[in-house]
């Protein structure tokens, strides 16, 4: 397995990309070189039937290597692109397994570092009113991972004619056996029908199964302005892997997007006349869908606490933080005593 490891000239040590400067740069002595980027136009592919049955997921079996910094051997999964030595630090890119599979179009780099992401956990942690007060000194013996992972962005026109229901609401008065009045509002329902034209742009969709959760959806979305060509230099001093979820099946959830997308479209058009929709129905279809490989950036830490693990990721470009935590049974309790004791005053004072 061939491995690319960026040393520095003026020490001799790893050059790894650095969030703050983006640029590489060396953490001994703080050399630093600019990345041979790519000046290229990103691409985007034409989606076609052979392109959704070539892109296919290859299950790689873990390898292997021997880390040229200390000579220790560094297992290799068969999906990652990027590894680190767990003995002396060094970084590795693997460019040979990324050329095996599918080589990105486009990367977003790291925007923020690992004091940056702490700094962001412990902000959200302290809004974690119900988390017990002695999980922050739990945390600060964990750390955070750096990985780039992999998504699929597609684009498409969509071009759609609904139907619906469109309500219109209205009081009537009217008398009861008792003889008083009473309101009650009534809907009056009629057909309507029009025409959706959109054109979807980057639709993000991950293509690793193992963040395709809720927990990975509250990071999103990632800002695709700032995606830049390709290069491994970008890699260098992280984490990285290829693809899980072939472009197919990508395919298949970007289409559940745009789709609700749509039918969000036209239930708009027919709230902008009527009081209430129901019974949209739409026909269409998709035209000139074309793809990209990307990869985005992403801070990931597990923790212990009690003995169950709990997981938590932070956007590496906007620092959006998603994350679970255990509940301190204690407050839950205290809350539960306040809000009766409040209900009992207040009952107390309504009655006196």
């Amino acid at each position: 397995m061939s491995s690319t490891v960026y040393k520095c000239e003026g020490c001799g040590g790893v050059m790894e990309f650095d969030a703050k400067a983006q640029c590489l740069k060396c953490p001994n002595c703080g050399n630093s070189e600019n990345v041979k980027s790519n000046d290229g136009v990103i691409e985007e592919h034409t989606l076609t039937i052979d392109a959704k049955r070539s892109i296919k997921v290859e299950v790689k079996e873990t390898q292997t290597m021997e880390c040229k910094g200390c000579g220790a051997l560094i297992e290799v999964s068969g999906l990652e692109t990027a590894k680190k030595c767990l003995y002396c630090g060094s970084s590795y890119v693997l460019a040979d397994k990324q050329e095996e599979t599918l080589i990105p179009d486009g990367v977003v780099p790291f925007k923020i570092d690992k004091n940056d992401a702490h700094e962001r956990f412990n902000t959200w942690m302290k809004k974690r009113l119900l988390a017990p007060n002695e999980l922050k000194n739990l945390y600060q013996r964990g750390g955070f991972q750096s990985i780039y992972v992999p998504y699929w962005t597609f684009d498409a026109q969509a071009s759609f004619n609904y139907t619906a229901e469109g309500g219109r609401d209205r009081t009537v008065t009217r008398t009861g056996a008792d003889g008083k009045t009473y309101r009650k509002v009534v809907t009056d329902w009629y057909f309507t029908s029009g025409h959706i034209e959109n054109f979807f742009d980057d639709i993000q969709v991950p293509a690793s199964i193992r963040y395709k959760s809720g927990l990975f959806k509250g990071i999103e979305p990632f800002n695709l302005k700032q995606l830049l060509p390709y290069s491994p230099d970008y890699i260098s001093g992280h984490l990285s892997e290829n693809y899980s979820v072939d472009l197919e099946s990508g395919h298949r959830d970007a289409i559940g997007i745009m789709n609700d997308g749509v039918r969000f479209m036209a239930e708009s058009n027919v709230r902008r006349r009527y009081d209430r929709v129901r019974n949209v129905r739409l026909s269409g279809g998709y035209s000139n869908e074309t793809y990209k490989y990307i990869l985005i950036p992403v801070y990931s830490t597990t923790y212990d606490y009690k003995g169950k693990n709990y997981t938590v990721m932070i956007n590496g470009q906007t620092g959006k933080v998603s994350g679970l935590y255990p509940y301190s049974i204690a407050k839950i309790v205290l809350i539960v005593i306040v809000l009766i004791i409040v209900f009992c005053l207040f009952m107390y004072l309504s009655n006196s």
